[in-house]
């Protein structure tokens, strides 16, 4: 394959201390920049050559099979260069690894990423700017306020008030969440009690959230986390979209408090993780708002509608929310990790400053010195923004919408492509991208056990075989395999390919149980 080519640039002397030596060779310096552009070359050489080889989104390897070859390295005993280094490393790893860009990856939420993206990552990694203050950030700290402040409006929040964080990811932005709701409601219904300062109060154990029961299990482990308990997290039944039902809300928040506990905050999923549901927020706010109620909005997956010119209008209410998760890394093509958390009103962030003299003091604050510490779980914290505005500025937000409306499409016809088929079940339609269904061929219906274990004997066979990658969970007690469709170039095409491995595995199975599938009509 071709590569691009490049001009070294010729080291300039090292003005602030020696550069010989081991150590002072690797340091990225102005000393070393020759080196540095002949390292990353190499590394995006490697890269190069093992993606345009890619056959497969998996090479079924198990980890017994890699364990050993990873025992026997010593990282006591350096190799000595990175080429040697890079060597292993396609060995041990890239040889085996799970490419999310193959288009029959049809497993879990892993979007296939833009390479504007991949290039903002390499200069975040050489920079290296840490983004708790602004003496460690410069300009880094503008491109994510600017990029929160722009999500802020796709959303439909007033700038004057509306302020967010980057974070590591959906679960991160969930107990953040959880976190201002449950502190919010002791300042203002507990007589100005800080948890901050002074800890749970005694009320606690009694505060309740609640959820539709397909929202992400994130939930309960954040209530772990604040000191409430899994069981703090009610869940609240669906209607027949897997939607959670208002009038279901409306009975579990008088329930809960006939039932002794306090209801503090509700959850609405805009894109579960199986069904891809949306919560009709427009309808729950109300509510929320009615009984003094936190509402969050967990739109991990379902954030993508924010830049789609097709089904934005489906997520109308979530301006009506307190709080937002929106994973960039989902649904807007980004590499891991690219989240924020935005809320409604900055002033509820304010639980989360802590000055300390050595890193933020206040008077950094009075002098309106930025330090995004003072709104973020993290202190060091990477620039993820970075590769989100390198996107936005490449390519704008049309094209990412278009992305995430072609996959929305793709599920559709991929569902009536599966209804076609006598041999299989599918749950539902599509809500977003994602399907459950199921091989179902003659020899095993009406035998609900014999079904749970041959679609789990497929997964397995398939996992094994590396052609292509699907997810799979339980829906009332039944198992499901499962197709999340992220990947704009895949096509209907590679989903019938998919659906064909499905049932080769299906029938193998069978036979080797002494049930013979039956021939299916042309």
């Amino acid at each position: 394959m071709s590569h691009t080519t490049w001009t070294p640039v010729v080291a300039k002397p090292c003005q602030n201390g020696p550069a010989d030596g081991v150590i002072g060779s690797y340091l990225l310096n102005t000393a070393n920049v020759e080196a540095f552009i002949q390292s990353a070359m190499e590394a995006i050489h490697l890269l190069g050559e093992r993606l345009a080889t890619v056959e497969r989104p998996f090479s079924g390897i198990l980890p017994a099979e890699l364990a050993g070859d990873f025992e026997a390295v010593s990282l006591d005993q350096p190799l000595g260069s990175l080429e040697a280094a890079l060597a292993e490393l396609e060995r041990l790893w890239l040889r085996d690894a799970v490419w999310f860009h193959h288009p029959r990856y049809l497993a879990h939420f892993n979007c296939p990423i833009v390479y504007p993206a991949v290039a903002a990552e390499l200069i975040a990694a050489a920079v290296n700017p840490s983004m708790d203050t602004w003496d460690q950030s410069a300009g880094a700290t503008l491109i994510e306020q600017r990029l929160i402040a722009w999500t802020a409006q796709r959303i439909g929040f007033d700038l004057q008030q509306a302020d967010g964080v980057f974070t590591s990811g959906g679960t991160q932005c969930n107990l953040m969440a959880l976190l201002l709701a449950r502190d919010n409601f002791c300042l203002t219904h507990l007589n100005g009690h800080s948890v901050q300062r002074d800890g749970l109060p005694a009320q606690a154990s009694r505060f309740r959230i609640l959820a539709s029961r397909l929202a992400h299990f994130s939930l309960q482990k954040a209530a772990a986390v604040l000191g409430l308990g899994a069981r703090a997290v009610i869940p609240v039944a669906c209607d027949d979209d897997y939607r959670m039902s208002p009038e279901a809300l409306q009975r579990a928040i008088d329930d809960c408090r006939q039932a002794g506990g306090i209801p503090i905050a509700a959850v609405a999923t805009l894109g579960t993780t199986d069904f891809g549901s949306i919560d009709p927020i427009a309808e729950l706010a109300p509510i929320c708002r009615a009984a003094g109620l936190w509402l969050h909005a967990d739109a991990a997956y379902g954030c993508g509608m924010l830049v789609s010119s097709r089904h934005q209008e489906r997520i109308a209410g979530i301006e009506q929310a307190d709080s937002v998760t929106v994973d960039f890394h989902k649904s807007f093509l980004q590499p891991v990790s690219c989240s924020a958390l935005v809320v409604r009103d900055r002033r509820h962030l304010g639980c989360l400053v802590w000055h300390a003299d050595y890193l933020n003091p206040l008077s950094q604050e009075q002098d309106h010195i930025p330090n995004l510490v003072n709104k973020s779980l993290q202190t060091t914290r990477r620039c993820d923004a970075l590769k989100l505005w390198v996107t936005l500025r490449v390519m704008g937000p049309e094209q990412l919408g278009a992305a995430f409306d072609a996959v929305i499409e793709l599920a559709q016809q991929a569902h009536a492509l599966i209804l076609q088929q006598p041999d299989f079940q599918v749950l539902a339609p599509p809500a977003l991208s994602t399907l459950l269904l199921r091989h179902a061929p003659q020899a095993a219906c009406g035998q609900p056990m014999l079904l749970d274990a041959l679609n789990e004997a497929i997964r397995k066979a398939m996992m094994g075989e590396g052609q292509a990658l699907i997810a799979s969970t339980r829906e009332e007690g039944r198992s499901w395999l499962k197709f999340t469709l992220l990947n704009p170039v895949t096509t209907l095409a590679d989903i019938a390919a998919v659906l064909e491995m499905i049932r080769r595995h299906g029938n193998s199975w069978l036979q080797e149980h002494g049930r013979e599938p039956q021939p299916q009509p042309a």
